[in-house]
């Protein structure tokens, strides 16, 4: 949800920047903009000699200004690389032993890491994601357990069963896992 939510909230930002630089643009090139329009035309101004002229005797104005739009672009890009960097690992490269290799899907070995992580005891729902490099994936896995699963028990059997089965049939020497368990919300059971 947060991403979408974070992708519509971009596209609006960037059409109001682009339909606003855009009627700028074209009011500059001398199309004669509508009547309600913030521009009267081709050499109006944003910003008037006695709106200029207002702050000029305090000269902490300008440099406070100056230094909130950069502040204000350097965090626009800085939320645009977070958006646009892609997190998770598309594909891993498996060693096939002959010099050569071979690209094993990232989203495939997620699949089959969650469904032999999701079907160990105590776990109702496991979700995995793969990041790092394709020569050195990581593994981020989140459990989520049953109410009468033992959390030790099930990250033994995590890490000795479908993480080691995945590092094995990948060909990693490694495949090192962030684990974060939770446990299912359930009511109080009743004792007669």
């Amino acid at each position: 949800m947060l991403r979408i939510v974070n992708r519509v909230l971009l596209g609006l930002a960037g059409l109001l920047l682009v339909v606003f630089g855009g009627s700028a643009l074209a009011v500059g090139l001398g199309a004669d903009p509508p009547s309600w329009w913030i521009h009267d035309g081709r050499h109006d101004v944003l910003l008037s000699d006695a709106d200029r002229a207002r702050w000029r005797d305090d000269g902490w104005w300008w440099p406070t200004v100056i230094a909130v739009l950069a502040v204000t672009v350097l965090l626009a890009l800085w939320w645009l690389t977070a958006v646009l960097r892609r997190r998770r690992l598309a594909e891993v490269l498996v060693d096939t032993g002959d010099g050569e290799g071979a690209l094993l899907r990232g989203r495939a070995l997620e699949g089959v890491l969650a469904g032999e992580a999701g079907a160990l005891d105590g776990v109702e729902r496991a979700h995995v994601s793969l990041t790092g490099r394709r020569t050195v994936p990581e593994a981020r896995v989140q459990l989520l357990l049953e109410p009468h699963a033992d959390p030790g028990d099930a990250l033994h059997r995590l890490t000795t069963e479908a993480l080691a089965h995945a590092r094995d049939s990948a060909g990693l020497a490694s495949l090192p896992a962030d684990v974060r368990l939770r446990g299912v919300k359930h009511g109080a059971e009743r004792v007669n």
